[in-house]
């Protein structure tokens, strides 16, 4: 496959496509999938004239609603006789069948396939919000394993505000799976503050970590 190519609609027909997507062909998956909150949500490209891309709705149309969409991905995970296939079955049979196992149902089949085209040394993080991340991490735990599950990161993604009768929603949830133990991780670093140099570096003693702190 070509490098900085753009598979446009539905990821489910692409990612089945094994000459485009083998076995352990990915290093890195970010999923930032049509919540289940906020189906205005689903439209991330328009067209030229501001008209929402036909192949978008196509493919969201349905995410929200039980019917042959949803029966489908339910129907083909449920076969599979997988720990996952186990766990939806469970779900629906708890919960119904209806618009929050219609979106499991839709992102489950999805990430078996995912979990396919990851590297052993892989990593994949999933950005949802909490009408659903509690029922999406049992469901990456089937499918990853807990024992690669790596971190649960807490992104503030709008300033306090109020909401009518509640605590406002202000953040989003990102699960931060493995697929193995033998992940590769990259630290990430950012400078120290000015007012962090300033209360540990006040005295200059030559080793570089002075008061202007340039080598920190």
């Amino acid at each position: 496959m070509e490098s900085n190519t753009l598979f446009y609609g539905d990821n489910l027909p692409v990612l089945r496509d094994r000459e485009h997507f083998p076995d352990a062909c990915v290093d890195l998956i970010y999923l930032d999938p049509p919540f289940n909150s906020n189906r205005s949500y689903n439209v991330l490209f328009k067209e030229t004239g501001g008209a929402a891309n036909p192949a978008q709705i196509e493919a969201f149309e349905d995410t929200w609603h039980w019917g042959s969409p949803a029966e489908e991905a339910f129907r083909d995970v449920a076969h599979s006789g997988s720990d996952t296939a186990r766990l939806l079955s469970a779900m629906v049979e708890a919960l119904g069948r209806n618009d929050v196992t219609a979106y499991l149902c839709m992102m489950a089949v999805r990430l078996v396939e995912l979990r396919r085209v990851l590297k052993p040394t892989g990593s994949i993080y999933l950005h949802c919000d909490p009408t659903a991340s509690h029922y999406l991490k049992v469901l990456m735990d089937s499918i990853f394993g807990p024992h690669n599950f790596r971190n649960e990161i807490t992104w503030q993604r709008t300033n306090v505000h109020n909401d009518a009768k509640r605590w406002g929603t202000v953040a989003d949830t990102l699960l931060y799976y493995g697929k193995t133990q033998d992940v590769t991780w990259n630290a990430q670093r950012v400078p120290h503050t000015d007012s962090y140099l300033a209360s540990k570096y006040r005295y200059d003693d030559g080793d570089g970590r002075g008061p202007t702190g340039s080598t920190i």
